[in-house]
């Protein structure tokens, strides 16, 4: 194998593994935008039950005390 094979070559396992770690990252993204969405969801779905006043279930007592 001559030089010029041997980076062709090399150059070609190093464009798969940018494909390859592009695939991740956009995963990654997608990920995120996702749990960034369910975090703010959760925090406007807290801030509205603080604005009630009603205290959380955990808090509350059960009805037979």
């Amino acid at each position: 194998m001559d030089r010029q094979d041997a980076l062709e070559e090399r150059i070609a396992h190093l464009t798969r593994a940018v494909e390859d770690l592009s695939d991740v990252v956009a995963r990654q993204a997608d990920e995120i935008d996702r749990l960034t969405r369910l975090t703010r969801m959760l925090a406007e779905r807290e801030a509205e039950r603080d604005a009630t006043g009603e205290a959380p279930a955990a808090d509350q007592r059960p009805p037979h005390w």
